[in-house]
């Protein structure tokens, strides 16, 4: 009896032992973090063999491939590791068609249905794009859902009747007819477009300033500064201020430091480069710099406040200095054509004025506007950023009659 009854306390102490063992496996599978990622996407419309490239987003640079693979029965997988979580594009094809999705040290899957379309240079589109197995993207697209409501705003107020409008007005400004471009502007219809326009634009400034402002403390702040800014402006540096180090010392932290506060260019020589003016007329630098002594390049955009602020400034330098050997070029890194022409015609600048191609300000290394960089005869770059009373001072340094 006594046998038994040790046999069962064994056995007993035996199962304990196993619960308690497994119990352990579980506190460790749940406490120790993964330090790795996988990506597997399943992509359905796709053919076999379609490149698929894991490319970095929200740097503001043209990024290469971390890694790349190719389509397999609709199937392809990435894997690595992050020190913090990243926003990447999966690109299929050649950069014909991308999926974004923010990376963690976690398994991720993807599924979609994609489609290739004869119509646009076989352009990949696609929909029923679910990301899961990445907590980071949960979070992204639930801190991002405004833009959607942003979308529907903005195609609200474009009405066909303003979009007509707006062609007829950029036609009257390209032909120089002030009168009938002022008329049509008076329109009843144009002046509630120009209103719902402004009230569009502030709200979207709202909104971007509140997600940032959220995020102070950590990654996202930085990072939804990179995601919501194409460009940045002097007005952007007290958001970059209030950041805690951590968030500073995060990856977009870093990236973000590098865009507000660029590298000089001082002392290195710019190469000859060809954009159109307004009447989509190409010009060289070379042709436009051509016996002149000094040369600003002064890059902005229509959107921009503190550039256009900076005009009346440029305007008297050019006015004092213009005679004397100096030349302005302004190149503006506006995406919308109309918005730059609309621009062109307030300002009135009376010097040449070209619309960039983005390879222009990436040879600049263009970060943020106003950017201004003041180029001898020989094409050495002797300033940058002088605006106001500082360049008055070296033009009046420079060229001393």
């Amino acid at each position: 009896m006594k046998a038994i009854q040790n046999k069962i306390v064994a056995f007993c102490l035996c199962l304990f032992m196993v619960s308690i063992n497994i119990q352990a496996q579980k506190k460790k599978a749940t406490s120790t973090p993964v330090s790795s990622y996988t990506i597997e996407g399943t992509i359905t419309g796709l053919a076999d063999g379609t490149e698929v490239k894991l490319i970095p987003g929200a740097t503001h640079s043209s990024e290469l491939p971390v890694a790349e693979t190719t389509l397999k029965d609709g199937k392809f997988t990435f894997a690595g590791k992050l020190n913090e979580p990243r926003f990447f594009y999966v690109v299929f094809g050649k950069s014909k068609g991308n999926i974004s999705v923010m990376v963690e040290n976690s398994k991720i899957k993807i599924t979609a249905a994609g489609s290739v379309s004869d119509k646009e240079g076989e352009r990949i589109s696609f929909k029923d794009v679910v990301v899961t197995g990445s907590k980071s993207h949960d979070y992204y697209k639930k801190e991002t859902a405004f833009r959607e409501e942003l979308e529907k705003d903005y195609a609200a107020y474009h009405t066909k009747d303003s979009d007509e409008l707006s062609k007829l007005i950029g036609a009257a400004r390209r032909d120089k007819n002030t009168k009938a471009a002022d008329s049509l502007q008076n329109l009843p219809v144009w002046k509630k477009f120009e209103a719902d326009e402004k009230a569009f634009f502030t709200k979207v400034e709202k909104t971007t300033l509140e997600v940032i402002s959220k995020h102070k403390t950590t990654w996202w702040g930085p990072f939804f500064m990179m995601t919501n800014f194409s460009y940045f402006t002097p007005e952007q540096k007290p958001l970059y201020d209030q950041f805690s180090e951590v968030a500073k010392k995060s990856y977009y932290g870093k990236v973000l430091q590098k865009d507000l506060f660029p590298v000089s260019l001082i002392g290195t020589s710019i190469t000859n480069f060809s954009l159109k003016d307004k009447d989509g007329k190409p010009y060289s630098a070379k042709e436009i710099v051509a016996g002149k002594k000094y040369i600003l390049v002064d890059f902005w955009a229509s959107w921009c406040g503190p550039c256009r602020k900076e005009i009346p400034n440029l305007k008297t330098a050019y006015a004092e200095y213009g005679p004397k050997g100096f030349e302005i070029l302004s190149v503006s890194i506006d995406k919308d054509e109309k918005a730059w022409q609309k621009a062109l015609g307030q300002e009135n600048m009376q010097w040449h004025n070209l619309l960039d191609d983005d390879k222009v300000s990436k040879a600049f290394n263009v970060k943020a506007i106003p950017a201004t960089y003041l180029v001898d005869s020989k094409g050495v770059i002797i300033g940058d950023n002088l605006r106001g009373a500082e360049l008055e001072a070296k033009l009046k340094e420079l060229l001393k009659s």
